[in-house]
């Protein structure tokens, strides 16, 4: 995969997640007690093999950077290619919406890099990917663009694309739905294609006046290429809501799927951070959670995730829930249903529950 470049298009739809991303990107949203959701992508390219990684940056890109750094816990802090930040152009530069203008705006780094195919991912979907057979399909097909995609197994809201093929793979319809049904192919925001085809893809869309690349450089123009998709047939799912970013966290909480993300061949790398063990005094009772290092637990916690340094104390009750680093839950309190974002503290004896489907929200530094 030396012969492919990365590209992590960070340039998404945050309307229905806008509790949990007022001061941050979808992507760099904590995710199973120690993650951010671009670990994911970002990791399967670095098991693959892939050696130079460009991340398009969002207009607000501190909790990204803050994240990734020079990038040397993905072995990516490199001499040569490595990892790179793309800047979105400033908006007096260009009015026009979409992420299309950001990749106009960075022509260059595409043109001038050493690598032959470009494979394109958001940063949004939970996934871990070997991209290695990725690219022999590619090449046994002689396709243009390869996209990736799966079988949806029950009906979710959401804008996604879904996609018609043959029996051989290739696409013969795409479109954009407001929601997927039981048996829906729909695509993981991954493409692969050489970079002529990437570069001539951005220079004409744009300069004919496109705002979107999936919308205006491959949906609008995909009789112009030969089309194919490949399944992957592992856990995958996307986080574009407060829905479905409640339920990732929970599906986690099953062996199978823990297994499979961090368990297999492959890993997800994150930033690291040491802390100490996590303490369960005597009082503690935990069933079915995951407990991040820097927990003190006195209290009860039930089919949670608690993350990096939270307290529980002494006669609390946790169920169902997502508390982020750094939280605080006092005395004889009950919280089921419940996010929590960073730095929360929850006084004594307070009761917080939210809905099975869609939990309650507490606000990043909010006292309660």
């Amino acid at each position: 995969m030396k012969t492919v470049m990365g590209i992590i298009n960070l340039q998404e739809d945050n309307s229905l997640i806008r509790e949990l991303t007022d001061r941050r990107v979808v992507e760099s949203l904590p995710f199973a007690g120690r993650y951010r959701l671009i670990d994911f992508a970002l990791s399967s390219m670095v098991n693959s093999g892939i050696q130079n990684v460009g991340i398009m940056l969002p207009d607000k890109p501190r909790s990204v950077l803050d994240h990734l750094r020079s990038g040397k816990d993905w072995d990516l802090a490199r001499r040569h290619d490595g990892l790179f930040y793309l800047p979105a152009p400033h908006d007096e530069e260009s009015r026009r919406r979409g992420d299309l203008k950001n990749f106009y705006y960075n022509l260059d780094f595409f043109e001038h890099s050493s690598q032959k195919y470009v494979l394109l991912a958001g940063g949004s979907f939970v996934y871990n990917i070997n991209f290695n057979e990725l690219l022999r399909f590619h090449q046994n097909t002689n396709a243009d663009i390869t996209m990736v995609y799966y079988t949806a197994a029950q009906e979710a809201a959401g804008r996604s694309t879904v996609i018609e093929t043959a029996e051989n793979g290739l696409v013969e319809d795409i479109a954009e739905k407001p929601a997927i049904y039981d048996g829906s192919k729909v695509s993981m925001n991954v493409f692969l294609m050489e970079k002529r085809i990437f570069v001539e893809m951005i220079r004409y869309s744009y300069e004919h006046g496109g705002q979107d690349l999936l919308l205006d450089g491959i949906i609008r123009r995909a009789d112009e290429y030969n089309i194919y998709a490949y399944e992957h047939d592992g856990y995958v799912t996307h986080v574009d809501s407060t829905a479905s970013y409640y339920k990732a966290n929970m599906d986690i909480l099953e062996p199978s799927v823990w297994e499979e993300l961090f368990m297999g061949e492959n890993s997800i790398y994150t930033k690291v951070k040491d802390e100490v063990p996590v303490q369960y005094k005597d009082t503690a009772v935990v069933k079915n959670s995951l407990i991040a290092n820097g927990c003190i637990i006195r209290g009860e916690v039930e089919n949670s995730i608690l993350f990096r340094g939270v307290t529980i104390e002494k006669g609390v009750k946790v169920k169902n829930s997502i508390i982020m680093q750094k939280c605080d839950v006092q005395e004889n309190s009950l919280l089921e249903n419940v996010i929590c974002d960073k730095n929360v503290v929850i006084t004594k004896e307070k009761w917080l529950k939210g809905a099975q489907n869609y939990p309650l929200i507490v606000a990043k530094n909010v006292v309660i």
